[in-house]
């Protein structure tokens, strides 16, 4: 019995491992009062809001019934500015974003992990992203507590 236990344990710790691609958090709050929570949230972390985007009016052109949805753009315009100067790659991924929705009675916000920007030749990048994705987690963790 030992023996599975330890084969079982050496199959577990061998399987690879991957990051999270998306954070999401679901609201059963109305949509104005989550957008409203998750801009105090983004402040409350240390980044400014710079835009709160609409993207429903394309959204309805194509058929969709919805009259709330936005993507939030947040970051730090100064840290932004230099990153972009050295990694230019960078230009359409920042500010950072996440999306939030409608959905029924409920809201839901998406964004997807700034892990996913590394590329393997950045490595003096990596504690920056590194710290996107920690703070990302705590505001959709915080977003989601909220509203329990």
């Amino acid at each position: 019995m030992k023996t599975l236990y330890s084969l079982l344990a050496l199959l577990l710790l061998s399987t690879p491992s991957y990051a999270v691609d998306l954070h999401m958090a679901r609201s059963a709050s109305s949509f104005p009062e989550t957008m409203l929570k998750l801009q105090e949230t983004i402040k409350k972390h240390g980044y400014k809001v710079s835009r709160v985007q609409r993207v429903d009016i394309g959204l309805t052109a194509m058929g969709y019934k919805t009259d709330k949805y936005r993507v939030v753009f947040y970051g730090k315009a100064e840290e932004n500015a230099r990153l972009v100067k050295k990694y230019p790659y960078l230009i359409p991924y920042l500010p950072l974003k996440i999306a939030i929705f409608a959905e029924g009675e409920e809201t839901l916000m998406i964004a997807s992990n700034p892990m996913l920007l590394l590329k393997q030749s950045d490595p003096d990048l990596k504690p920056v992203v590194k710290k996107w994705e920690v703070d990302l987690e705590k505001i959709i963790k915080e977003m989601r507590v909220a509203y329990e």
